[in-house]
């Protein structure tokens, strides 16, 4: 049996919803598409702007702390290669494919690996091998998060290892294989294009700063992926931490927390992660509204993203006592009472 086939093959639970309210929810609009997106861009423009000018005109601190305000709303470019790259923010379908690559080579993704990655990933979450996109027992420490979300050094030698490795044409790793296998050509061309033109397009944004003496281009722009991404290490690192492998819930393998509305939309609203995973048809700016009608059918919420982490690390201390616990999720019974999870 495929991995396809195997996928498919999954019952997953899905919370039922009236399908005149679903019909309502999977409706794609360009307007929202673009207040998300624009929105969000604008933000990223308007800090880096700060940062340059900052440069030239306060103190050298000032330059740092602006750097890092940027950095921390840049890193989130990553969930808008992610919710873009699902073709559901936009109605218009170009709209979608322009800004995913474009997102993209900001933040030295390669696209056509991460969708053809990522598709694995929610047919069969958390289902090995047939997702290693994301495998549990997830592992991250105080150390982890201070290495990768501030300075992030490691992030960029890898990511230039990576890239120079596919645009070679060299694929490794149980992953990187089955997704690529050299019986399929023209994913692995896709993906090697891409990646050259990810080389290039950088090396001349560093070119261009050499010649022309811009010297915070290159940082606000190549090197920005590495530095300044606290928020988002603790926001994105929620998802999946902790939770159960091979289960046939959502609401098992995925987990939803409720930040303050500023992070929920530098976040692409990914924090409401089940119903993402649930029903991945629905564009994120309708994720809120999903909630509403689901939530009586959801493990509880925590509120905030210090209260999401102190549930998390309860779960990674006893994870690192007892390396064969898995945390089971509370669910609501039939009756709306809170009962646990007997599955896994």
């Amino acid at each position: 049996m495929s991995v396809e086939e195997r996928s498919k093959s999954i019952p997953w639970y899905r919370t039922q919803v009236d399908p005149a309210e679903m019909k309502k929810l999977y409706q794609r609009s360009d307007a929202k598409g673009g207040a998300q997106t624009l929105g969000y861009l604008s933000v990223v423009i308007f800090t880096a702007l700060i940062a340059i000018y900052s440069l030239s005109h306060w103190p050298w601190w000032v330059t740092l702390l602006a750097l890092f305000v940027y950095g921390t709303c840049f890193a989130f470019l990553i969930n808008g290669v992610h919710e873009l790259g699902h073709g559901t923010v936009f109605k218009t379908k170009c709209l979608n494919v322009f800004f995913t690559d474009f997102f993209a080579f900001f933040a030295c993704m390669n696209p056509r690996m991460f969708e053809c990655s990522h598709t694995h990933h929610h047919r069969s979450t958390l289902h090995p091998p047939d997702d290693l996109e994301v495998v549990v027992p997830i592992r991250t420490t105080l150390k982890d998060f201070l290495l990768s979300g501030f300075l992030n050094y490691g992030g960029l030698k890898w990511v230039l290892q990576f890239h120079w490795r596919i645009a070679q044409g060299r694929f490794i790793g149980e992953w990187e294989l089955k997704l690529f296998p050299e019986s399929n050509p023209k994913r692995r061309t896709a993906a090697i294009r891409w990646a050259r033109i990810l080389l290039i397009g950088h090396a001349g944004i560093i070119v261009a700063a050499i010649i022309f003496k811009l010297w915070m281009l290159p940082v606000v722009t190549t090197l920005a992926p590495f530095y300044g991404s606290w928020l988002f290490v603790l926001c994105n690192n929620t998802q999946h931490v902790g939770l159960q492998d091979n289960v046939t819930d959502f609401r098992l393998c995925c987990r939803t927390f409720m930040p303050n509305p500023v992070v929920r939309f530098l976040y692409w609203h990914m924090n409401f992660h089940t119903e993402h995973h649930m029903y991945v048809g629905v564009p994120c700016y309708n994720l809120s509204k999903l909630h509403s009608l689901i939530k009586h059918d959801l493990p509880p919420t925590p509120i905030g993203i210090a209260a999401t982490w102190r549930e998390i690390s309860e779960i990674l201390r006893r994870q690192a006592e007892d390396p064969a616990y898995q945390y089971i999720a509370s669910l609501p019974d039939v009756s709306g009472q809170s009962s646990v999870a007997r599955e896994g």
